[in-house]
């Protein structure tokens, strides 16, 4: 996490110097807020998160509803084989991928609320439809879409925590996103099993009727969102005094992330320039590889050790309490160290020996603890992202590294699904391994990062200005000589 220094007063934390011979170690000092900043933030808190959180819970649900789907019905109902179906689970991030470079222009041209919430309301209306797929070709065009529509989510979401949250406090607001995923996964799953004892009524089959009520609900939090969604201090839902106002204006100082309506394009070639991004590409590609085979596979690999359709839905539930439990932790122990690559590295290595039991293991019940010991990647994740978020500075900077890596993210869980191919059911023995690989990949990316912003650190220390910058310059990272990267 990258942190300006700042005056006591004014600056989220403060750092030490500790000359020892030619050695400098930064040492963390946590800020202690006001009395009245704490209330400001309880106040954030409760008028955003539980918007924000419901938009990603929908957006797991929306997008795993195939991965249901596909144990109910749809496979035989729209005679698709399960060739078909990796191509299914893939295509949504073709789309995903597609609406990338236009989704990183549109964040920075329209109020972001407003934009959201109208991308909601769509992908709604597609879930919706894709209860009426017909065929292969149908479902396909209406993957694709999908993934158009939830691709500005995330980018979205972690502009309006970049911009709100001092970046001490962005780790757990990253962190609780991706729980609402965990979460999405268990009561998504647990609720699939209530929807799918509907049956076949009213001409609706049982596998369609979780598409249509999730995509009702996903449209009217879409139009909530226009309204109530909070993405800048200014919002009318936040109503914030003149005492909050002046703190606000603190804040922003602190996350160096003001919102600009113009690009900056030689923000993008710094970036483009930086090892640093390229490793975390590789490392979001690596990481997604696997994100993507588990969550369209996950029922399927459940239901190939034996269990029938209802329990193979039911099992994905301790999937998502696990991804609970791991991010939870992740965030635990980076507010006790405040360590990040450390901290992804280890959690990259539990996913691997995951993946190794997967690969190795008889085809019996216990490889569910290798597939519940792989989802612990999903707290390198929130690593990944909030090293983007404290470590970048440039408002389009930042929005190109967030537009990078959803890019990756996008290769990597179309690549994904893809690797599991249909003669290696059902243990898909091969594909572990290489998700067991891409672990690994993942754990070097990030320790890389971790020696190359050490080693700024090491050279800016001895001449950082005891003033501080003026946010509203908007300074790149690179540009802004006082900035000093957290590890």
């Amino acid at each position: 996490m990258g942190e300006k220094v700042e005056t006591p007063s004014t600056s989220s934390s403060s750092l030490e110097e500790k000359g020892k011979h030619d050695h400098i170690e930064v040492s963390f000092v946590p800020f202690v807020k006001s009395d009245a900043e704490k209330r400001l933030v309880r106040k954030l808190n409760m008028r955003l998160l539980p918007l924000a959180g419901m938009i990603i819970f929908l957006q797991f649900v929306d997008k795993a509803a195939l991965s249901v789907a596909a144990v109910l019905g749809i496979l035989e109902d729209a005679d698709i084989s399960l060739s078909q179906y990796s191509w299914l689970g893939a295509l949504f991030y073709l789309g995903y991928f597609a609406y990338q470079l236009p989704n990183n222009y549109f964040l920075q041209k329209f109020p972001i609320s407003k934009y959201l919430g109208s991308l909601l309301i769509c992908w709604g209306a597609v879930t919706i439809g894709t209860a009426f797929g017909k065929n292969f070709a149908q479902l396909a065009v209406l993957r694709v879409l999908l993934g158009v529509f939830e691709a500005g989510t995330y980018p979205a979401l972690f502009m309006i925590f970049n911009r709100l949250y001092r970046r001490s406090e962005q780790s757990a607001c990253f962190g609780f996103l991706y729980l609402c995923n965990g979460l999405g996964n268990c009561v998504g799953s647990a609720a699939a099993v209530g929807i799918a004892s509907i049956g076949d009524k009213h001409g609706i089959l049982q596998w369609q009727w979780g598409y249509i009520i999730w995509g009702i609900i996903t449209t009217i939090t879409g139009f909530v969102c226009v309204i109530f969604l909070i993405d800048s201090p200014q919002s009318w839902f936040l109503q914030l005094t003149e005492e909050e106002k002046v703190i606000f204006e603190e804040r922003i100082r602190d996350n160096a992330v003001v919102r600009k309506q113009s690009v900056k394009v030689y923000q993008y070639w710094e970036a483009l320039k930086e090892p640093r991004l390229w490793l975390l590409f590789v490392a979001s590609c690596a990481h997604n590889l696997q994100n993507g085979g588990l969550i369209s596979y996950g029922t399927i690999l459940v239901k190939g050790i034996g269990f029938d359709s209802m329990d193979s839905i039911l099992l994905q539930v301790p999937t998502g309490f696990s991804t609970i439990i791991y991010i939870a932790l992740v965030i635990y122990f980076h507010r006790k160290t405040n360590q990040m690559a450390y901290i992804a590295a280890i959690c990259y290595a539990v996913a691997a020996v995951g993946c190794l039991l997967l690969a190795v293991l008889p085809n019996t019940a216990v490889r569910l603890l290798g597939l519940y010991l792989a989802w612990a990647q999903s707290g390198s994740y929130v690593m990944t992202v909030f090293l983007i978020g404290s470590t970048v500075s440039g408002y389009s900077k930042k929005i190109f590294y967030n537009c990078a890596n959803m890019v990756a993210y996008t290769i990597g869980n179309f690549a994904g699904p893809l690797m599991l191919v249909e003669r290696t059911k059902p243990t898909y023995m091969p594909t572990m391994w290489g998700y067991f690989a891409a672990n690994v990949i993942c754990i070097i990316c990030f320790l890389t990062i971790r020696l190359i912003l050490s080693r700024i650190n090491k050279k800016r220390l001895p001449d950082r200005s005891d003033e501080p910058t003026d946010v509203y310059l908007n300074l790149t990272d690179k540009e802004d000589k006082n900035y000093i990267y957290n590890l």
